[in-house]
Order: C-alpha cells, then structure tokens, then sequence
C-alpha cells in the first residue's frame, strides 16, 4: 500500500523529493550473496562517550517471549533428560521409553516457566540481581512441581504426586542455568548498543555534515528563512535523539519520521540529484524496532549511492505487512564509478541490534545486483 507524503512531514517542506515510478527502478530476480558481519566487544569508556550508564543501558533478564529463547530453552531441557537417562537405561527402548516419560513431564513445567517469566518480567526487572536469582529459581522449583503432578494426573504409575521434591529441585537447577543464559545475553546487548549509540553520534557530529548542514541553512535565512528554521528544527531533532536515552525500543513509524528528517536536509544539499520514493504502509509502523535504525541506512544510501554519482541517485524506501510481519526495504542505485569503501559499521550494528532484539524472528539481508544496492530488514509485528 503506497501512501504520499501527509503534510505534516517534514520532507513537506523542502524541494520536490518527488515520488519515483517503480517501472524506472532496475530489478533482479538472480540470487544474490548475503553480507556476513563480524560483532566486535566495546568496552565500558564507550558506554561513558554515549553517555547512556550501563544501568540504564542494561536490557531486560526476562525478556523471554520470544520463539528463539522458547525454541531453545526446550531443546536445552531435553537434551538434558535425554543424558540422564543414559545413566538408568540399559538398551535403546527402555532408553527412549524413559526420554518420553521424562519430557511428559519437562515440556509443561519449562512451558510454564517461560508463560509465568513472560508475564512478569515488568515486576522482575526491577528487582535486584539476588531477588532476580530467587524468583527464576522459586519459579523454577514450582513448575517442576506443577509438571510432576500433570504427569500424575495421566494416570501413569511413574508419576506419583507425593515424589515431587527431585522433579522441583531439578526445575530449579534447570531455571538457573536458563537464567544465567539469559544474563549473559543481555549482557551481549550493552556493547551493540554502546557502539552503535557510538556510531550515531560520530556521523551525526561528523564536522562535515554539520559544517554542510548549518551552511545551507545560513544560505536560506534571507532568501527563504521558513525553509531555513526547518533545517535547523531537524538537525535539533536528529541531535536530541542520538543523544537521548531511547530505551529499548521505538516504533517503525518514528523511525520513518526521523528518516524523513534526515533525507530533507540532504535534500537542500543535493536539490534534484537526490530523488527520494517513499512507499509506507501505516499497518507495518506498529512494529518494534531498535532505535537509531533506519537513519544510518539512508545516510548509507546517500554517501555511497548518491553522493559520488554526479547525475545523482535515487533511493527508495518501503515498508508492508507480509504473512504477520513487518518487511522495511531501503533501496539505492549504484552509481558507474564505485564509491570510497566504508569501515560497514552502520550495517553490522543495526543487524546485530535486530538479531539480539528479535533473535529468531527477525531477517537482515543485503543484496547488490550491480546496478542497486538493498537492504531489507524484516521484524515481527
């Protein structure tokens, strides 16, 4: 669904960005390679040059409604009662025979760990680390109880209802190993969102950029001083959100408006050489993305697709709804002569940002097919 720009846009207020018909973009069904990326760690001095303290920066322990984390809490599990009874089977059957009886009992009592961590995670998050530690524990304990007694209520021998201190005291030892995962996960988060606060502010205080930008306004005061006081009202704006502490996590549609101040601004700059498509479905801005996502990817687009080709370029960019989840493409031609190679930090941070929020659930590809380059990112609703 294409919807044009509302008046209240920022990029409203500027040039004609102009909305560029699909038939003039270049399109390629052969398969193209994805980019792979390599995480590198930061230290704590990055966390202080972002300004964002680690304990405001520090992601949620029990963020665990997720596919990924359900899908491999209940194979960790079973794995594990798959070991154990190694040591009290003698052949294959029985062997199998006691993996079944076991995970009867391990899939409802990790299935309602996860349903009860999920639930309160707003409460535990608060808590402090030796409180966090009792609760997955406790909770731990009690749905191992819960599971023993489901089986129980089979009707199967095995399970009797009264033999319920082993299956709770295992459900805590498996609680505390998952929430120890989860610690060292969250604790993974910091320094992708350290280094890439980092970036942002880097590019956004890049001397060029601002020295660019406060040109151009001062080049508007006297012939078009509304236009000017709109320049310098989104430069404002793209500072106070790099700056600011985001937490975790924005709307797709403010993300969208923040693309859209940084493209008008450069907009000025280039006039008619940079041609900008938007294609938004409003359905698809519901979704939860990291913050300071798209900006670094259209600033990508404008350095290394428009910037270096003295025609000019275009760059597009599309967000839709497919089969439950939110797809963001940002697309840019290629100009003939190839640009001065990027250090791909921009691109390594936001796929690393997405995969840590979203795990799973989430797709980054990359794709050039020689005459465009692609981005598209996919998250869930």
């Amino acid at each position: 669904m294409t919807q044009p720009p509302k008046p209240s846009d920022p990029s409203d207020r500027f040039a004609p960005t102009g909305s560029t018909p699909a038939s003039e973009w270049p399109e390629s069904t052969r398969p193209s390679e994805l980019r792979s990326s390599v995480f590198g760690s930061t230290s704590f001095d990055t966390l202080i040059m972002t300004g964002l303290p680690p304990e405001a920066a520090a992601p949620a322990l029990f963020d665990v409604c997720h596919v990924g984390v359900v899908l491999r809490s209940v194979l960790f599990v079973n794995a594990v009662i798959a070991v154990g009874a190694l040591f009290t089977a003698g052949a294959a059957t029985p062997w199998l025979t006691t993996i079944t009886l076991g995970s009867a009992v391990a899939l409802p009592a990790v299935l309602l760990w996860l349903i009860f961590t999920c639930a309160l995670k707003g409460t535990l998050k608060r808590w402090p680390l030796a409180a966090q530690w009792a609760a997955a524990t406790g909770l731990g304990a009690l749905c191992g109880a819960l599971g023993w007694t489901l089986g129980a209520m089979t009707g199967l021998e095995v399970f009797d209802p009264r033999r319920w201190i082993a299956p709770a005291a295992a459900g805590a030892a498996m609680s505390g190993v998952i929430f120890q995962w989860l610690r060292l996960r969250a604790q993974a988060r910091l320094p992708a969102d350290a280094t890439a606060k980092l970036a942002e502010l880097q590019s956004r205080i890049r001397p060029h950029f601002l020295f660019n930008t406060l040109n151009t306004a001062l080049s508007l005061v006297r012939l078009d001083p509304a236009r000017a006081e709109g320049v310098l009202e989104d430069l404002a704006e793209l500072f106070r959100v790099a700056l600011a502490d985001t937490g975790e996590a924005v709307t797709l549609a403010d993300e969208v408006e923040l693309a859209q101040r940084y493209l008008a601004i450069e907009q000025i700059r280039f006039g008619d050489r940079l041609q900008v498509s938007w294609e938004l479905d409003a359905d698809a801005g519901t979704a939860r993305v990291p913050p300071l996502l798209l900006q670094p990817l259209v600033e990508n687009a404008v350095r290394h697709g428009v910037e270096p080709a003295p025609e000019g370029g275009i760059i597009r960019v599309r967000t839709r709804v497919k089969l439950g989840r939110a797809v963001v493409s940002i697309a840019n031609t290629v100009p003939s002569a190839p640009s001065q190679p990027g250090s791909g930090m921009a691109l390594r941070n936001v796929r690393e940002r997405v995969r840590l929020m979203h795990d799973v659930a989430a797709q980054f590809d990359t794709r050039h097919d020689g005459k465009v380059f692609r981005v598209q990112i996919v998250v869930p609703l």
